[in-house]
């Protein structure tokens, strides 16, 4: 069984267990939502339910858990699993896979920030730290990038800072590359394209 299989199988039963407890009455807020899920992670974890190839999903759930409670958002970051490894995900438009992206950056700590004309280049421009993990995107790129039907016409241009590799494989997953730009205007500066544009 891929990699994927295994790690969209986990979620898949993570999900469907926290589906059971909510219908059993016995999860009912978001605080105890992270508290099932949590202590889900952490047996089966301690068990060996799963293969040891999704043992690092497990350490980063559960740590994500334990480090922000609530704010964690567990269920939505399994969610995101099991729709990038089911192919669920590869089914929307590229808008609709691109806000995905988006979403599931931020649940991970990235900073997702649309630039003005004005922010993005020229005297005003902002200054990019690049040890922070960061996804900036030009507002007029992205007004550009998309059709009606959420279909990319245009590449997106962005400019990432921080572990773009990590960055990368969700990029991936969601069907978005992201091709380095060479430019002495712009540092850190990407054109984000779709191979699937439904």
């Amino acid at each position: 069984m891929p990699l994927t299989e295994k790690s969209g199988h986990l979620a898949w039963c993570a999900l469907i267990a926290l589906a059971l407890a909510r219908k059993d009455g016995t999860v009912r807020s978001a605080a105890q939502e992270n508290l099932f899920l949590t202590r889900w992670l952490a047996s089966a974890q301690k068990q060996r339910r799963f293969s040891r190839d999704v043992a690092p999903d497990i350490d980063w759930l559960l740590k994500q858990g334990r480090q922000y409670g609530v704010k964690a958002q567990l269920a939505g970051k399994l969610d995101y699993l099991w729709q990038s490894c089911s192919g669920t995900l590869t089914e929307q438009n590229a808008l609709g896979r691109l806000t995905f992206v988006m979403e599931a950056a931020k649940d991970m700590g990235w900073i997702y920030r649309l630039l003005t004309d004005r922010e993005w280049s020229g005297r005003y421009a902002i200054n990019l730290n690049s040890s922070v993990n960061g996804i900036y995107v030009s507002q007029i790129s992205l007004a550009e990038a998309f059709d009606p039907e959420g279909r990319q016409v245009k590449p997106l241009m962005a400019r990432l800072t921080g572990s773009v590799a990590g960055l990368e494989q969700l990029f991936d997953r969601c069907g978005w590359k992201l091709v380095a730009e060479r430019n002495e205007d712009f540092k850190n500066l990407f054109t984000l394209t779709t191979e699937n544009n439904r």
